[in-house]
């Protein structure tokens, strides 16, 4: 009889406790989880003095992800992204910028021989037009060698966009007037309606102020 009192007695001990730690987890209010100073959407309770936040609610709302498996709970959080690169203060080298100015005056010069050439009506004689080609091809290449940064490989490469246009539109005129073709001559406004000439002089004229300037920024012109 002694034995069964003392089990009855233990078992209502236990009873009247977990009782009141349920009674106790259910009045205490939840609380809100600040992370980082932002809210985050998990429950938080205090069960004797311990704190006790809903583990899916925190993965969630730092989305990350919970895993529960028989012996253990994965809880997974993403790292915070990589910071962005910081911006490049790098510009054009001096010798760069000495060499492409150098060559930006040489298909200037040429351009205004081969607009020279479709105004007056002059029969094409002599190489002249592949010694400028020559000339520019030349500066280009000492250009290229020169370019140590990367605003200067860009600015190289709408250099060379240029004298591919250049070059292009001097061969057609110059294969037009060996081919007795008159037309540009013969119109006064052959120049000013000149599409492909006016896309040349427009990227010329950006290229020199962009230049000049040592910070490379982009025009639709030398595209």
């Amino acid at each position: 009889m002694k034995q069964s009192g003392k089990c009855f007695l233990c078992l209502l001990s236990l009873g009247l406790i977990l009782s009141v730690s349920e009674t106790v987890a259910q009045d205490t209010p939840d609380k809100t989880l600040i992370v980082n100073g932002a809210a985050v959407n998990a429950a938080v309770v205090q069960v004797q003095g311990r704190s006790y936040v809903d583990i899916e609610g925190l993965a969630q709302a730092l989305g990350g992800s919970v895993t529960f498996e028989p012996n253990q709970i994965a809880l997974t959080i993403p790292g915070p992204p990589p910071p962005p690169a910081p911006p490049t203060s790098e510009g054009m080298t001096k010798e760069f910028q000495q060499m492409a100015v150098s060559a930006l005056t040489e298909m200037r010069e040429w351009r205004g021989a081969i607009g020279t050439l479709i105004t007056t009506g002059m029969p094409v004689a002599g190489t002249w037009s592949q010694d400028y080609h020559d000339r520019v091809e030349a500066d280009l290449m000492q250009t290229t060698l020169a370019a140590a940064t990367e605003p200067d490989r860009q600015a190289l490469r709408l250099l060379q966009q240029e004298f591919a246009l250049l070059a292009e539109w001097a061969a057609n005129v110059i294969g037009e007037r060996q081919a007795l073709k008159a037309a540009r001559t013969i119109d006064p406004n052959s120049l000013q309606n000149d599409r492909s000439l006016a896309k040349i002089s427009k990227c010329g004229q950006f290229l020199s102020s962009m230049i000049v300037s040592g910070t490379f920024y982009d025009d639709s012109s030398c595209r």
